[in-house]
């Protein structure tokens, strides 16, 4: 692979994705669910026909619940969020929805503000943490590399990749969000965490290659470009990243088409995640390595 001839190209799609995930955040944002800011959740399933939303909001408009956010689960089920209710709201809330015909409570859960608040802060705390012990097994792994690219610098491109692999998927969420009405919660949260695992692991694979070509070149005196022993490094690993990401990808989409309803978003958002990290560990992190050793020279 040349990647001196194609350098530029590489960062032309994550630079678009990144820019793009960026606006979608800062104008949709992400809307907390009850796991992480407090409330109530009801799943609801209607005998025979379901009423319409707007008529489950017009039943549960005249209790007093606060916001009421009404969400489709199926053809025949509503998934009801609403602020932290009290057993006799809750009754209250059943009793209204029984009017508009025969209904089963499937799922009935409250999340106090205070416990949202304590698991949003522990879901930075450990996403912080996944990213330290990433940064200090980088250094660890490469403290033998120093020529011509110090061995820091794969740590730091490794944090670039992972934040443009967070950022992705983040962004489609917000998008996907704003349309659907889905929302932030703890599966969101393990979804980002595993993406994490995931695009150090392919990014690993391919600077590792490149770590051992850079060793076997020096212990046999072999002379070669850098941006040429990182272009034979990505066409060693190439057809095991993406048989790799490929596989993973297969099992994600057959769990969002055929999977439960409450584990659709985790899916998607592990298959976007799945996409973007294997572009970037193979077409991102690697011509990074060359751009920097290449500004370096020159400077």
């Amino acid at each position: 692979m040349n990647i001196s001839k194609n350098l530029n190209y590489f960062f032309i799609l994550p630079a678009v994705l990144s820019i793009a995930a960026v606006i979608a955040l800062l104008v949709w944002g992400l809307k907390p669910g009850i796991d992480l800011s407090g409330g109530s959740l009801l799943q609801a399933t209607f005998s025979g026909s379901r009423p319409d939303s707007t008529a489950v909001q017009a039943v549960l408009g005249g209790l007093n619940l606060g916001e009421v956010r009404v969400q489709p689960a199926d053809t025949s089920s509503y998934i009801i969020r609403t602020r932290a209710l009290s057993e006799q709201e809750h009754q209250a809330a059943n009793q209204a929805l029984a009017k508009l015909g025969t209904v089963h409570e499937d799922q009935f859960t409250t999340v106090g503000p205070t416990i949202g608040a304590e698991l949003l802060q522990k879901a930075w705390i450990a996403i912080v943490l996944v990213v330290l012990c990433i940064i200090a097994f980088i250094a660890f792994a490469f403290r033998g590399v120093s020529k011509p690219v110090a061995s820091w610098k794969y740590g730091v491109v490794v944090i670039v990749t992972l934040l443009h692999d967070i950022l992705v998927p983040a962004g489609f969420f917000a998008v996907f969000a704003h349309f659907v009405g889905a929302e932030v919660d703890s599966l969101f949260i393990l979804a980002l965490l595993t993406i994490l695992g995931i695009s150090i692991n392919d990014t690993i694979v391919v600077l590792d290659r490149i770590r051992e070509n850079l060793g076997y070149n020096h212990e046999h005196s072999k002379r070669e470009e850098f941006d040429q022993v990182v272009g034979r490094s990505i066409m060693q690993t190439l057809a095991r990243s993406i048989n790799t990401s490929v596989t993973v990808v297969i099992v994600l989409a057959a769990l969002y088409f055929m999977g439960p309803e409450t584990t659709k978003n985790l899916a998607l958002m592990l298959i976007v995640g799945m996409i973007a990290g294997t572009y970037s560990s193979i077409f991102l992190a690697s011509p990074l390595l060359v751009l920097w050793q290449r500004w370096s020279g020159q400077k």
